[in-house]
């Protein structure tokens, strides 16, 4: 993928449905949880998220994919440059194709995913995080974008009180509809920080800010050792209350959203929430346990999510 210079561009010989279903198939393959929740939405919106999805996961993958090895900041310099053909109507092969169609349908500014480019570019140069604040811009380049991105896609309705969602708390709601969104990104990422904490490890990767380890007096070492002690399962605790802030502050934007988008994000939203009562309930043990909702609670929070939506 992109690991030579940048290839000439030739129009792709690819039918747009062909693209469309293209999306749809890695979108189902690699984010299931996810692809329920687009399952939801009309047609056009949800072959758009397919869309965007993969182009968010091709370029995730320049620098955590199986070629990530021959990645250097030229890789995504090209992927930059190749972004910028995407955004002008020339698409390279039929995802692309996928892509320029649906920022034809749904008009959005380029910003958010040269922002995710630039969160790989932090993938490629640093492995650790000294404070929360450093992690907080990794969370926003390569996954709160991807709230910018959707909401383009999802549409709002005219701001209206009326439309807040009985199930939020107003005073717990802050920023604008876009924080909102980008809030609900930096949740999805932090509870994959914290659901992955192991395989991070193994790949000399520590996500997890070192002002919170000192602060709860655990190393770096254990860490690497897979140390489940009592200063561990403190330092999850605060690590998931700080999760779920972003959530509750992602909640207060959904009843802003026009309504055939409210359901499946709500279903996503608390789908993706309930990662983090599996790493409760599995002792805060992310080592030797990978925290994953097992498909029947997948559905039966649908109905819930669907009165939300009202």
């Amino acid at each position: 993928m992109l690991q030579l210079s940048r290839p000439e561009y030739s129009p792709p010989l690819v039918p747009l449905d062909a693209a469309y279903e293209q999306c749809r198939q890695v979108t189902a393959q690699y984010a299931k949880t996810f692809y329920l929740g687009t399952l939801l939405m009309p047609p056009a919106k949800r072959q758009a998220i397919w869309a965007i999805y993969v182009w968010c996961r091709r370029t995730d993958e320049l620098v955590d994919g199986p070629q990530a090895a021959l990645t250097t900041p030229k890789t995504l310099d090209d992927w930059e440059a190749r972004l910028e053909d995407i955004f002008a109507g020339k698409p390279h092969d039929g995802m692309d194709l996928a892509l320029v169609d649906t920022l034809d349908k749904f008009p959005q500014d380029i910003q958010p995913y040269r922002d995710m480019i630039a969160g790989q570019r932090m993938d490629l140069h640093r492995n650790r995080y000294a404070t929360f604040d450093e992690l907080n811009l990794y969370c926003y380049r390569v996954a709160g974008t991807v709230g910018l991105m959707s909401l383009a896609v999802m549409g709002a309705e005219p701001f209206n009180d009326q439309l807040k969602s009985p199930w939020v708390n107003p005073y717990q709601a802050r920023g604008t509809l876009s924080d909102q969104a980008v809030a609900l990104g930096v949740a999805n990422q932090l509870t994959n920080i914290l659901r992955d904490v192991g395989e991070d490890v193994r790949r000399g990767r520590i996500y997890l800010p070192l002002e919170d380890l000192a602060a709860f007096n655990y190393s770096e070492e254990e860490l690497l050792n897979g140390v489940v002690n009592r200063n561990w399962r403190e330092l999850m605790k605060f690590q998931i209350a700080r999760a779920q802030e972003f959530y509750v502050q992602a909640e207060a934007g959904v009843g802003y959203l026009h309504k055939d988008a409210r359901w499946p994000v709500w279903s996503a939203l608390m789908l993706y929430r309930q990662i983090l009562d599996v790493i409760e309930q599995n002792n805060y043990d992310v080592f030797t346990r990978r925290a994953y909702v097992s498909g029947w609670k997948k559905f039966v929070g649908l109905p819930l999510a669907w009165c939300k939506s009202l």
